[in-house]
């Protein structure tokens, strides 16, 4: 998504569900089961913390990572297959109907034998349109389906807030049309890279063939292709250059956006997505369309046209038989994120059916799943780290008191949305029925197409969520100056049936969701929206140095992290990440010390208060992953792996050294003058 903030992080939350005290287990209680006693605490408390859990329960064949993520969208699984199997075995249901939707799209993913009949039969409409383009114009009209059923080639195009007013909606246009991760997998040479590439060619040229194309076309427009996607990488801009909002915001007039790429027609290409009255775009790389104009006239139609045929099947693959699906999975799951086997057929189209029809499964979940108060419990820990926030801001020594003013403001007029919306989408014109799977997944991705473009000229609506309530994740938005946070984020395991202690309850959902995502809106890039969402800087020049000279240091800190091989974390792609898990696992810190637990300093387990804390943030990130996939994330995301989440933020805490009694020649200690301190 565009300019939200997310928070892999608010992957790792919490629980209660019933009791109102914290529960006494007879079982172990989990932080103590999870420590690994032969790794010192100073050396890697990542694996101090989790190592024994991590020991026990292997990455499965299917997955890409285990821990606590997987345990939890395992539990939300089982909800939704729930939901699922039930719709889908009712008996006439009415037609139009949020069971009857749910159970149909459910229904035709399951069918296996129908969708190896078909093979791409439900496609040979699509691909033949596009063969039968006869010049460049045509390629408008083709690129524009394509965005509204499956992808987007070309670039990136969508209907979103304009940063500098965001009351109004505006229509964007960015960089975009790779196939890859990011631009770096078309131009780097380490050997990793080097094989995915070849790799990558191989599996085009299994798609083309999977299309119809004889071993020699399908190898000659691989080839062809794999030139074009480089041509378009090496005129992207790199990430880290994309995070800046004031360098990446270009208004300009519809007419001058056609006269700088003459050769893609912008006429076909709005009137075929539906946007007919837009007459200014923000565009965010204006080179890049500059670059691509050329392209349209240096690269063979042919290739053009090949390209979007493999863009619709590829993104289409999850929907479609099994060598189609096969050939997409072992690209973009084995090769890129290492996973050996597919998930069961089941996991697979419940995830599926989740993702495309998630706001009417949402409505179904928070009737039946959803533990009752949750949405008062997430606003109880929300509005005690929201205090605490305005008091570390009030005493932070290197910014003015005008600048505080303004910060506190900002922080005053923060809407925080938990648990789910107050009202649905309305999804009544979304067709679906029992006739086929990837129809029904192009239908899904249309209405949802359509519901992004019919924005434009609309009053900004600030009650809507991007996110449904199972959704286990969280996300701040600038132009909102909002927090939300889904429902399910209340599950923790350990804790079933029973609330969490504080100690827990403020290290995950008070430290790494609420603090991490209230930082959002003071972070490197945070701090140049004001109170009313506007892409405004509203810094001095003073505070805006002292800021950056300590966010320096956050980033020379995670560029020395090896990840994987020889790869290091770029600190400055994801010091907004870095930034705001060390604010917010102080934030929960700061909140916890108010707390009875930790004012009558209560022993739960053999652990202290501060042990508890420490390690429950520490669980928060118990996920171990593969090396591809820690590989893919370095290179393509601006969140740091799970691991360096832990001893990045951590090792600037001086509560943290006095807990575990971090000492000078222990890996993670730092000198005082090299630690972190922001907030």
């Amino acid at each position: 998504m565009r300019k939200y903030f997310f928070l892999m992080a608010s992957f790792a939350v919490l629980a209660m569900l019933y009791s109102c005290k914290p529960a006494r287990q007879d079982k172990a209680d989990p932080l103590v089961s999870h420590i690994d006693s032969t790794v010192k605490a100073g050396n890697d408390f990542f694996l101090f913390a989790n190592g024994k859990w991590f020991k026990q329960n292997p990455i499965p064949a299917s997955e890409q990572s285990n821990g606590l993520w997987q345990l939890i969208q395992d539990t939300i699984n089982a909800q939704v297959r729930s939901v699922c199997e039930s719709s889908a075995a009712l008996k006439d249901v009415p037609k139009g109907s949020t069971k009857q939707k749910i159970g149909d799209f459910f229904y035709t993913g399951m069918d296996s034998v129908n969708l190896n009949k078909k093979g791409l039969g439900d496609l040979m409409e699509d691909l033949a349109r596009i063969d039968a383009v006869k010049d460049i114009r045509g390629l408008a009209t083709e690129a524009a389906y394509i965005h509204s059923v499956a992808g987007s080639p070309f670039f990136r195009f969508y209907v979103g807030q304009d940063d500098r007013i965001s009351s109004k909606y505006a229509v964007f246009v960015n960089q975009g049309g790779l196939s890859l991760p990011d631009r770096n997998y078309y131009i780097d040479n380490d050997a990793r890279t080097i094989m995915i590439r070849g790799k990558f060619v191989t599996y085009l040229t299994n798609m083309f063939r999977i299309m119809g194309y004889t071993d020699a076309a399908a190898t000659l427009a691989s080839e062809h292709c794999m030139k074009l996607e480089t041509a378009l990488a090496k005129v992207s801009r790199k990430r880290e250059d994309t995070r800046d909002p004031l360098k990446n915001y270009n208004k300009i007039s519809i007419e001058k956006l056609k006269a700088s790429m003459p050769n893609f027609d912008w006429d076909l290409f709005t009137k075929a997505a539906g946007l007919n009255k837009a007459d200014t775009v923000i565009v965010g790389q204006p080179e890049f369309l500059a670059a691509e104009n050329g392209l349209l006239k240096s690269i063979a139609l042919e290739d053009w046209k090949n390209y979007l045929k493999v863009r619709l099947v590829s993104s289409l693959s999850r929907f479609l038989d099994d060598k189609t699906f096969l050939e997409g999975f072992n690209f973009y799951s084995t090769v890129l994120r290492g996973i050996k086997e597919p998930k069961p057929r089941w996991k697979r189209v419940v995830e599926q059916t989740d993702g495309s029809l998630g706001e009417l499964i949402g409505q179904v979940y928070v009737n039946e799943y959803l533990p009752k108060g949750t949405k008062e419990k997430l606003q109880e820990i929300g509005k005690s780290i929201m205090e605490v926030y305005a008091q570390r801001i009030r005493n932070l020594d290197w910014m003015s008191d005008v600048t505080k003013q303004k910060a506190l403001k900002k922080l005053s007029t923060v809407i925080i949305k938990v648990g789910y919306p107050d009202k649905w989408k309305d999804m009544s014109s979304l067709a679906v029925d029992r006739s086929s799977y990837v129809k029904n997944g192009m239908s899904a991705n249309r209405w949802e197409f359509n519901y992004n473009i019919s924005k434009f000229g609309k009053p900004v609506d600030r009650s809507e969520w991007d996110m449904e309530p199972q959704t286990y994740n969280a996300y701040y938005n600038p132009s909102n100056n909002e927090i939300v946070i889904p429902g399910c984020n209340i599950i923790v395991p350990g804790y079933e049936r029973s609330m969490a202690d504080d100690a827990l309850l403020y290290s995950i959902i008070g430290g790494s969701t609420f603090g991490h995502e209230i930082t959002h809106g003071f972070d490197d890039q945070g701090c140049k929206y004001d109170e009313f969402g506007n892409l405004h800087n509203w810094w001095t020049s003073e505070d805006s140095a002292r800021f950056f000279k300590r966010t320096k240091m956050i980033v020379r800190q995670f560029n020395e992290f090896i990840a994987v091989d020889s790869l290091h974390i770029n600190g400055e792609m994801t010091q907004g990440e870095n930034i705001a898990d060390l604010a917010g696992v102080i934030m929960g810190y700061e909140a916890f010390k108010k707390t009875p637990q930790y004012i009558n300093k209560e022993v739960i387990a053999g652990l202290s208060p501060d042990q508890r804390y420490f390690l429950g943030y520490a669980l928060a990130w118990m996920v171990n992953m593969r090396p591809e996939a820690v590989a893919t994330q370095v290179k393509s995301n601006e969140h740091a792996p799970p691991k360096f989440r832990v001893l990045g933020p951590l090792a600037n805490i001086p509560e943290f050294y006095a807990t575990f009694d971090i000492k000078q020649g222990d890996a993670m200690w730092r000198a005082d003058s090299l630690r972190v301190k922001i907030w």
